[in-house]
């Protein structure tokens, strides 16, 4: 198959979303599928074999590390002479919308998937009367593919009741050669506290430090539990106001890290805390489970799908203040339970490879390709 990715984010930014598309990209070469990206500017020319143009972009003005990329001639040259059999659009934003109509006027295929819980971000960003409006531009968007992915069974019910059609599970994947609790170190523990003393209660945040994030959730954790440590690993646009927050506790701002420094600051965690109630997966959970670091999310959106409750982490109910707490304590007061949760997360985590994910994903894509199919002659 000769498949055309649009995305609106791609490397360098690191993210989940970049994480399911470099590992897509990386198993779709290996099926023997050509593939080519087009994404903000910024991004190498090639990856894994696939050829990536850059489209010149802006930032974001709430969020500058989202660049939006408006949609030129060039990129419908680069279309056209790809040829694919089939388009598939990312978060369709800006950069998608010219896709999704590059796609529709020359009668291509379309899949589109759902990754960012975008309505549920404006009121973290003082706009939550927009949401009914991004509603409307989203389920117009998205109605025009065969077939919409999201990556939890929340979200698949969430957008049909939303009134997005043809929606549809892109099941969740994880690298659990890279993420594994053998790399767990006392040289990364040390690193992550910073030079706070290790109490044996070392709580880790990794991911973007953003305000749809809900990072000043743990604060209180802190508070009400002297012991604890938290190092956030990560950077964003929230940082300095986080910085401001966490002020006077035993906090140590990392930084971004990456390949195996990451994969041992998950496995050298004593609890992986995920306050977000906003999301549809949650990669980095499925990340911190693979390396052997129970795992503390919200009881809301695609987390359930991920964690069970008492089994392989802890859930916690983000419209009560103290139940974060809780299920912190919870997870850390006993170390036989903070062991059998160890060993049941990086089970969970090993039941998903991306190659599996992949698959299902290319599944989907013959799925789309047949019903598009002209009729057979008489």
């Amino acid at each position: 198959m000769k498949i055309a990715f649009f995305t609106e984010t791609f490397l360098p930014k690191v993210d989940g979303i970049v994480t399911r598309l470099t590992k897509t990209v990386q198993h779709l070469a290996a099926a023997g599928d050509e593939v080519l990206i087009f994404c903000p500017e910024g991004a190498p020319d090639t990856y894994m074999g696939a050829r990536v143009v850059g489209v010149p972009a802006l930032p974001l003005p709430l969020y500058p590390e989202l660049k939006l990329a408006l949609p030129r001639p060039a990129v419908s040259e680069a279309l056209e002479r790809f040829a694919p059999d089939l388009v598939h659009v990312v978060n369709p934003a800006v950069l998608g919308l010219g896709g999704i109509w590059l796609a529709k006027s020359r009668g291509l295929p379309l899949v589109a998937s759902y990754h960012t819980h975008l309505p549920k971000y404006l009121e973290h960003y003082g706009m939550g009367m927009l949401e009914p409006l991004l509603w409307e531009l989203l389920k117009a968007a998205h109605n025009q593919a065969s077939l919409n992915l999201c990556t939890s069974t929340a979200m698949v019910g969430e957008l049909a009741a939303k009134g997005i059609l043809h929606t549809a599970l892109w099941q969740r994947g994880v690298d659990t050669e890279l993420f594994r609790p053998e790399l767990r170190s006392a040289e990364m523990r040390a690193r992550l506290h910073g030079g706070h003393a290790d109490s044996g209660n070392l709580l880790l945040y990794i991911g973007r430090l953003s305000a749809e994030k809900q990072i000043e959730r743990i604060r209180p954790v802190l508070e009400r539990m002297p012991e604890a440590r938290l190092a956030l690993v990560g950077d964003g646009p929230h940082r300095q106001q986080l910085e401001r927050i966490f002020d006077g506790t035993a906090t140590t701002f990392v930084g971004y890290l990456a390949g195996e420094e990451l994969a041992a600051a998950y496995a050298s965690g004593d609890a992986f805390l995920f306050p977000s109630s906003t999301e549809t997966l949650g990669l980095v959970l499925l990340e911190a489970m693979a390396a052997g670091c129970p795992v503390v999310g919200a009881n809301r959106g695609g987390i359930p799908d991920i964690v069970s409750d008492g089994l392989n982490g802890c859930l916690y109910d983000p419209d009560r203040p103290d139940s974060l707490i809780e299920a912190v304590q919870r997870l850390l007061g006993d170390e036989a339970t903070r062991r059998d949760l160890r060993h049941s997360a990086r089970q969970e985590a090993e039941r998903w490879g991306w190659a599996g994910a992949t698959e299902q994903l290319r599944g989907y894509y013959r799925q789309v390709l047949g019903q598009n199919a002209p009729p057979l002659a008489a």
